[in-house]
């Protein structure tokens, strides 16, 4: 080919060129997979789990692995096969982390190393030496999945997916604390805010893990909170974005069976755990659906539905 010729190639911009103007959000389920959320209730369509192996066990000190107490590993793995068919029952598309070799104990919490949004997938940097890595195993999957990851949390900075969610298409309130420090928000603060996205920034109180702990959202105009723990800023951020506020009933019951601790599958229609019969009678008082696993074994683990579950879709 001549030089003239050369430059009327395709390939130098010539005749035949095919330049790419679609949003990255246009892409998702044809060019890349499908995956994305804007919000915390619309119709759950898939999920990231991973299914807990001898790595749960390999420790003789639960606290060294920041564990409340020992496990029965089949206990523990009946229960969280019992998750993923709560999830497969009403529709939910159930996808596996599948590490290579034996991951750290703390892999099973994925909602803690990514955190979703319109154009895919923000990976998460846990803020503790012990779960140092589990991000490579969830980065590999999401790429096996085709789900694009916008952002990696980098340099000394710590975010934990659990620590932000989505208030409505437009708002996004993140928590710091414990497991995310200020580098943290502030890169997952920026990435957001270059989609056009306001990001409310919250203190978490001392002695809290993640904002989900005390944060749940089950409709466009209804959420749950843990009283005395929603710090005022996140209050007055729900009400400004409409939100009514219920504050469960019984503390006792969300201490130790985690009975906040639940996924939102559709609006006021919840995957939660089993055995609260105060909170779930308030739940449903509210007009919420609730289904229920048992999930006491996994919770020794220090989590529960919510923490173990990482969210890749949801839909109208």
């Amino acid at each position: 080919m001549n030089q003239k010729k050369l430059y009327k190639a395709a390939a130098f911009g010539g005749e035949g060129w095919s330049p790419r103007t679609a949003h990255l959000s246009e892409e998702l389920g044809n060019v890349w997979g499908h995956c994305g959320i804007n919000t915390e209730w619309s119709r759950l369509k898939s999920v990231l789990l991973h299914r807990p192996g001898p790595e749960l066990v390999a420790s003789s000190d639960p606290n060294a692995v920041q564990m409340l107490e020992s496990i029965d590993l089949e206990r523990a793995q009946i229960q969280h096969d019992a998750i993923a068919q709560g999830y497969r029952d009403v529709g939910v598309s159930v996808h596996y982390v599948k590490p290579d070799g034996q991951p750290t104990p703390n892999q099973i919490f994925v909602a803690d190393l990514v955190f979703m949004t319109p154009e895919g997938a923000i990976l998460a940097r846990p803020a503790s030496t012990v779960r140092a890595g589990e991000e490579r195993w969830v980065a590999r999957r999401l790429a096996e999945l085709g789900i694009p990851i916008i952002r990696s949390v980098r340099g000394t900075g710590t975010f934990e997916g659990a620590d932000a969610m989505w208030l409505n298409p437009q708002t996004v309130i993140i928590g710091r604390g414990l497991r995310t420090n200020n580098e943290g928000v502030e890169q997952v603060a920026s990435t957001l805010t270059e989609m056009g996205v306001t990001v409310i920034e919250v203190d978490l109180p001392f002695g809290s893990m993640h904002l989900m702990g005390m944060l749940r959202i089950v409709d466009h105009d209804l959420a749950i909170a843990w009283p005395k723990r929603l710090v005022h800023r996140g209050v007055e951020a729900l009400k400004e974005c409409g939100f009514q506020i219920a504050f469960i009933p019984d503390e006792t019951e969300a201490e130790l069976n985690k009975a906040l601790n639940f996924v939102t599958l559709s609006p006021r229609q919840v995957l939660m755990v089993d055995g609260n019969p105060g909170t779930q009678a308030f739940y449903e008082s509210l007009g919420i659906t609730c289904h229920t696993v048992e999930v006491d074994e996994l919770g020794k683990a220090a989590g529960a539905i919510g923490c173990l579950t990482g969210v890749l879709e949801r839909g109208d």
